[in-house]
């Protein structure tokens, strides 16, 4: 089991952690968040069909990460293990809520250990925007000043480890106020990427 030590705001020697590559559970995990379906309903393009699967299906797991506390400071790398589960609402593939760093001038990479899916990535002004294929073996570069999130477009869960530098943070917010200004759903049983037509508004009823 990973014991951290820390001295004067630092990681104060080495250690280390492992989980298991079929479910993503890391040992003795210091946090474990998982995001439910009833807190998320407004990030989905489609919210009639967010709230009827809601009502139809309950209250649907959708990711989860499982990390260490490690110290939000220069020079420590942050990781985790990031499981989105596989399901749809609507024709939109479950996803990750997504984020731009707190720090945008900061990277981040993604290793993929089981699982099919894509990494959504997209500039502040939605001008721009990537698919990184998220495949085992596979490592998506999010560069500095990009929003991005996970993607789940399989039938079993799509594992992660991203790795960020210690003082990168997380703005949630932007996204929970703008969305991404494109989302990915199936279209004749593959993957398509369409405008979202409540960018901008995401938080509107």
């Amino acid at each position: 089991m990973a014991k951290i030590q820390i001295e004067d705001g630092r990681v104060a020697k080495p250690f280390t952690v492992g989980w298991d590559p079929m479910d993503g559970v890391m040992d003795d995990p210091d946090n474990h968040i998982q995001r439910f379906l009833s807190k998320l309903t407004g990030m989905f393009y489609d919210r009639e069909a967010a709230e009827r699967h809601l009502r139809q299906h309950g209250d649907v797991l959708l990711y989860e990460v499982y990390e260490k506390k490690i110290p939000e400071a220069d020079g420590e790398l942050q990781f985790c293990s990031s499981i989105t589960h596989p399901g749809k609402i609507g024709d939109e593939y479950f996803m990750t809520k997504g984020h731009f760093h707190a720090r945008r001038d900061t990277a981040e990479v993604y290793y993929t250990i089981r699982g099919t899916g894509y990494m959504l990535m997209e500039t502040e002004d939605g001008s721009q925007f990537e698919l990184g294929e998220m495949l085992p073996g596979r490592t998506v570069y999010v560069p500095p000043y990009w929003a991005h999130r996970s993607i789940n477009i399989g039938d079993e869960p799509l594992i992660s480890l991203p790795v960020y530098p210690g003082d990168a943070g997380h703005d949630y917010g932007s996204i929970e106020t703008a969305g991404f200004k494109h989302v990915v759903v199936e279209r004749g049983g593959k993957p398509a990427v369409i405008e979202n037509p409540r960018y901008g508004r995401m938080n509107e009823e």
